[in-house]
């Protein structure tokens, strides 16, 4: 009895150092990740909040302040505005960058011909830096001789001050924005409609239903989490919108492109006041970890 005991512990031996040696690989990628997520992303949201709350130019020795920097950050005129703008900018960013995507994914997903080429296409923007994008349609918006002028002077229409007017700027950048991640979004809403079954379609068809009636009694209802999901993670993406305002407007004119994420940055590296800088963003991540937390609720309810 203890014999057979013994050869089996002996048995069993070799693939328990299998098992160990499988999991402290696991664990050695899973550190890894960790460390990178530490040096990345921690460390940068702790040393944000640390930064808020301190008088610091990196220069001489940092100073707590305790809450000073949010009262003079608050106390700016340029601070509500910003909001205001940011706020702008993600409400028409779901007007436009969030809409266009998902019927550019339905016209794909309705093709027969040509379709490989043309989600090439589509996706294009997205392989070019950012800062390509935004300097091409810095030209397209060139007052003088931008290629929107000139389609407009070509159906006779008085020219646009695109970038340098305040009612047409805000949406100017919203504009690049949707182009710049069109191409993502797109893919993400056709790899969607592809799971709908066609039965769903052909039972609609029978019924009379045409286009729009699918559309609205099909194709929404089976990709509402995904069109949720999407919404959260514009709404996410679109407030901290950065690199549009900084190359194309430099906040203006008259503050109307001026966002929170530019005005963070004006306070850190114009003005030499990284408190300022680090309080607005403290403030951003405030409000964006809310909508994360809701993007996560989604998530999870859609794997269920």
């Amino acid at each position: 009895m203890d014999v057979s005991i013994g050869r089996q512990a002996r048995r069993r031996r070799p693939k328990g150092r299998a098992a160990v040696q499988r999991n402290l690989t696991a664990y050695g990628f899973l550190v890894g990740a960790l460390v990178c997520f530490a040096l990345f992303s921690w460390y940068p949201m702790v040393r944000e909040v640390i930064l808020s709350l301190q008088k610091n130019n990196f220069v001489s020795a940092p100073i707590w302040v305790g809450l000073d920097n949010f009262r003079t950050v608050i106390s700016d005129s340029a601070f509500w505005t910003a909001w205001i703008n940011t706020v702008e900018f993600t409400v028409l960013a779901l007007f436009i960058g969030y809409v266009v995507p998902f019927f550019s994914a339905i016209i794909l997903n309705e093709l027969r011909h040509a379709r490989a080429y043309l989600r090439f296409v589509v996706y294009l923007p997205v392989m070019l830096p950012p800062a390509v994008s935004v300097l091409l349609f810095k030209w397209f918006y060139d007052p003088g001789s931008g290629l929107f002028n000139e389609i407009l002077g070509f159906f006779h229409i008085p020219p646009l001050s695109w970038l340098d007017s305040s009612s047409t700027a805000l949406v100017s950048l919203v504009i690049v924005s949707t182009w710049m991640n069109l191409g993502s979004g797109t893919l993400i809403y056709l790899a969607a409609l592809q799971t709908i079954p066609s039965e769903l379609y052909e039972a609609a068809e029978l019924d009379g239903a045409g286009l729009l009636r699918r559309l609205w009694h099909v194709t929404i209802p089976q990709t509402k989490l995904i069109l949720l999901v999407m919404l959260l993670l514009q709404i996410i993406a679109t407030m901290q919108v950065f690199i549009e305002p900084f190359m194309l407007t430099g906040g203006g004119p008259e503050d109307a492109t001026v966002t929170v994420a530019y005005l963070m940055y004006q306070y850190a590296f114009n003005f030499g006041n990284f408190g300022g800088g680090g309080a607005l963003g403290l403030m951003l991540m405030l409000v964006l970890i809310v909508f994360s937390v809701i993007y996560l609720r989604v998530s999870r309810e859609e794997q269920h």
